[in-house]
């Protein structure tokens, strides 16, 4: 993608906004509406039920456990259709594993954004439960912005950003996601900071600070077309440190609304992004305290 390319604006046609009716998932729907408004995307909520009937429930109770399941997915579809009434949403219901249902609602529904809130779970729990969120953005195919637990205090009344961070590490999809950042700021008449972490050197390692930071500095400037600085502010932050912390300080330090991501696809054994130590993404979540966009190719 060329600079040029940077500058066309991102259409989102349908949002999907997922939630397993928690007061975590709640956080998460004035930006979702907001979004929907904004860019004039149809606004799709769901909500996914496990399977009622099991190999370990009795087949003479089947009948009366689907029935009082039907009735129990009405109830839930009234309680989402008035949160969304002056959204003029389209709430979906539906049975079975999460992660497949929301897969195939992105593709059958045409999906272009992802709105999900979560508890952040870390540690132990995160290692033995999972994390849904998580999962979603690592997998699902279009961007998606997480709402985790500390977001959830900082919620504008119009859920809309002024400050947005772009945090990258210069990957094959940093145009992409550049993209992305750029045309929410237009949208939005944002501020933008762009920000790469640079890992700090090695014992014995001999480093030019000032010519490194000058170059990945330059590195940031080519994601911008120049034509950007005409409709809002843009900087430029390089610092040592890590990915993680590094990104959390710069986002505490100007106070963003939003935070934007490239998130790598999974590699190794599946699963991996979510059992194996808690990943840059997942930390950057679970300790916000605003949204965070993650955008993947």
């Amino acid at each position: 993608m060329t600079t040029t390319a940077t500058s066309t604006r991102i259409e989102l046609k349908n949002v999907l906004f997922a939630t397993d009716l928690s007061d975590a998932a709640s956080a998460a729907i004035p930006y979702a509406k907001e979004l929907a408004k904004k860019y004039g995307a149809h606004l799709f909520v769901l909500h996914v039920r496990p399977p009622v009937v099991n190999p370990m429930t009795p087949p003479q109770t089947w009948a009366n456990t689907e029935e009082a399941a039907r009735d129990e997915a009405e109830r839930q579809r009234r309680h989402l259709t008035a949160q969304f009434v002056e959204a003029d949403a389209e709430v979906l219901v539906e049975e079975g594993d999460v992660l497949s249902v929301i897969a195939s609602t992105i593709r059958n529904r045409k999906i272009d954004l992802v709105v999900i809130g979560t508890r952040g779970r870390s540690g132990f729990k995160k290692f033995f439960l999972g994390s849904v969120a998580e999962e979603i953005f690592r997998q699902v195919t279009c961007p998606v912005l997480t709402v985790g637990p500390h977001a959830a205090t900082k919620i504008a009344p119009d859920a809309r950003p002024r400050r947005i961070l772009y945090a990258t590490d210069f990957n094959t999809e940093a145009q992409l996601v550049a993209a992305f950042a750029v045309s929410l700021a237009q949208e939005f008449q944002a501020n933008l900071t762009l920000c790469h972490a640079v890992p700090s050197p090695e014992a014995g390692e001999l480093v030019n600070a000032a010519q490194l930071e000058q170059h990945y500095r330059n590195e940031l400037e080519s994601l911008v077309p120049t034509e950007a600085e005409q409709w809002c502010k843009v900087e430029y932050v390089v610092k040592n440190g890590n990915a993680a912390d590094t990104i959390l300080e710069v986002a505490r330090q100007r106070d963003v609304d939003l935070i934007i991501l490239g998130v790598h696809p999974e590699k190794g054994f599946p699963g991996a992004s979510t059992h194996l130590p808690i990943a840059t993404a997942h930390k950057i979540v679970s300790h916000a305290n605003c949204p965070v966009l993650s955008v993947r190719h």
